[in-house]
């Protein structure tokens, strides 16, 4: 049981920003986008980097850079830019923050199952969710900078698989092998609770299964309510960039979004 409450509340937050062969997806069962250039967010400014070397920049009142050269706008297109800036700077951190969410949703799941059955030798679950917080941050969040794009989530996509997936996989197994002494205890206490009596012992076990699921189905839910919302909104955001490379043709090439 502790397996799967950690493999679903992980899958939660991995669904939500998966790396793919060609393109950074997010995706979830109502929708998918694919993120296609890199973007770098201050308070004060937006960059966007495609494979050109040319990178766009746009300042809070909505001028637009190319290569460090003013792009020549007018009022409406200087609006459409600060509206789009904005746009990003609001919804692209909130990746993040799923993500973060999830970890720590993987958390209390570890916390309700350890504190059900009374054991004690989870530290090392709870120091590898601290780490994966640690890790996605560090992925997001540069010197203060949010990043989001192909490059800083090939160098995490290969972290988490080739590293992560292996330590959560150590630290469940070794959790299980110190625990199994206060894990009998705790079955045989349950046991004796009910009586010797084996259908009554397992409707126990069953609704304490149902408890900690009901607890941790709750947030999970409430979590990938946010992860759809957000698609729809990467959705929006997508139209948006179609209707600026119309208006401002240089912007083209530089879109973010590609829903499918």
């Amino acid at each position: 049981m502790k397996a799967i409450l950690l493999a679903s509340t992980l899958a939660l937050s991995t669904q939500v920003a998966a790396h793919t062969d060609n393109h950074f997806s997010v995706s979830t069962d109502e929708c998918a986008v694919d993120f296609k250039n890199d973007v770098q967010i201050t308070p004060d400014q937006v960059y966007i980097k495609n494979g050109n070397g040319q990178p766009v920049m746009i300042d809070a009142q909505g001028f637009l850079f190319i290569a460090d050269q003013p792009v020549s706008l007018n009022q409406d297109e200087r609006m459409a830019m600060q509206t789009y800036a904005d746009t990003l700077r609001a919804e692209l951190p909130k990746v993040a923050s799923i993500a973060l969410q999830g970890v720590e949703l993987a958390g209390v799941a570890i916390e309700e199952v350890a504190t059900a059955f009374n054991l004690h030798n989870f530290d090392s679950l709870s120091a590898l969710m601290d780490e994966l917080h640690t890790e996605i941050e560090g992925a997001f969040y540069q010197q203060g900078t949010f990043v989001m794009g192909e490059q800083a989530f090939n160098e995490f996509g290969a972290q988490f698989e080739h590293q992560f997936e292996e330590k959560i996989e150590q630290a469940i197994e070794g959790a299980m092998m110190e625990s199994i002494g206060s894990l009998l205890v705790a079955i045989g206490s349950e046991m004796v609770s009910s009586g010797g009596d084996m259908d009554r012992f397992e409707q126990r076990m069953e609704n304490l299964g149902a408890e900690i699921e009901q607890k941790i189905e709750h947030q999970a839910k409430a979590l990938e309510q946010q992860a759809d919302a957000l698609c729809g909104n990467f959705k929006t955001i997508a139209e948006q960039e179609s209707q600026l490379s119309a208006m401002i043709p240089q912007m083209k090439g530089y879109q973010l979004f590609a829903y499918r």
